[in-house]
């Protein structure tokens, strides 16, 4: 592997090397290099370009990595991934992208995570998001997630984005079963003219199923973001969606909660918030020994973490 592609596992997915067990690395629209255990099978796809993850029922604490790299212009990747994951099963999925452009031009990767959540399992799905390259190149993201959740099943959700990425759009979707949890936590830095999209829509059809989305954004310069989000309760549940935005400079954050209470027991709360950062707090800092800019970097990474 090559310098820079160590540099950006890094950034994404928290690796020094080739990870051990299962995992499948991508470089450029091709694999890279991949590889399974008797607990995690990945297996590529015949149809198309992506991989299958097949996740056997009852594991436990065993995790796979699934990285993309692009490390050129010109590159428009897109791949379809799907993850059955057995009954039972309790696991960590790290995914994520790393782009570095070195040219004028524009690299993309679209990716669609197709997650059928097993009765009574449990996934931790990791996804960070990291762009850099030469000026005037574009980065852009469009990673969509689809989730079914079984009976019991719970899905954890991180997505991590600070920064670098010209353009993104996130789109999930989710049909929540009987006694099924659903958490994502979605951290989202934007600067420059840097526009990102975020569209969650959930279903609750089980009863007692839970959703709870909390998304924390900062955008800076002259970016734009926009977050639109639609939970129907169609069942005895609780959905939560929470969004919290701090605006700076000429940027501009625009937030659309929406709820559909479709049962008489549908219990379903939205709340959102953008402002700026409270001036007491920057002097508090810059009291501290700290300059303007430092204070408000401070406050920004203790805001998104």
């Amino acid at each position: 592997m090559e310098k820079i592609d160590l540099e950006l596992l890094e950034k994404i997915a928290g690796l020094h090397a080739v990870p051990e067990g299962s995992y499948n690395i991508r470089k450029n629209g091709q694999r890279l290099a991949s590889s399974s255990d008797e607990d995690i099978e990945i297996v590529p796809k015949t149809d198309g370009e992506g991989i299958d993850i097949f996740v056997r029922a009852g594991v436990k604490n065993k995790s796979a990595h699934i990285p993309v790299l692009l490390t050129k212009a010109g590159v428009h990747d897109a791949v379809a991934n799907d993850f059955h994951i057995g009954e039972g099963a309790d696991v960590t999925i790290i995914a994520g992208c790393g782009i570095h452009c070195p040219e004028a031009g524009a690299s993309e990767h679209d990716g669609i995570h197709r997650f059928h959540l097993g009765k009574n399992s449990r996934v931790r799905y990791i996804e960070r998001h990291y762009a850099g390259g030469a000026k005037g190149s574009e980065r852009v993201f469009n990673p969509v997630t689809d989730c079914v959740l079984d009976e019991g099943a719970v899905l954890e959700m991180e997505t991590t984005q600070l920064g670098g990425v010209t353009a993104t759009r996130r789109t999930m979707t989710a049909v929540v079963g009987d006694g099924a949890k659903l958490y994502v936590r979605e951290k989202l830095l934007t600067a420059g003219d840097e526009k990102a999209v975020s569209e969650f829509t959930v279903r609750l059809n089980g009863k007692d199923s839970t959703c709870d989305i909390v998304s924390r954004s900062v955008a800076r310069d002259n970016s734009v973001q926009e977050f639109v989000s639609d939970v129907i309760g169609a069942n005895e549940c609780f959905g939560h969606v929470e969004c919290d935005a701090i605006l700076l400079d000429g940027a501009r954050v625009v937030s659309t909660p929406r709820i559909d209470a479709a049962h008489p027991d549908a219990s379903l709360v939205h709340e959102a918030a953008v402002g700026k950062i409270a001036g007491e707090q920057l002097v508090k800092l810059m009291s501290l020994g700290l300059d303007e800019k430092q204070a408000e970097d401070a406050v920004i990474k203790g805001f998104l973490n």
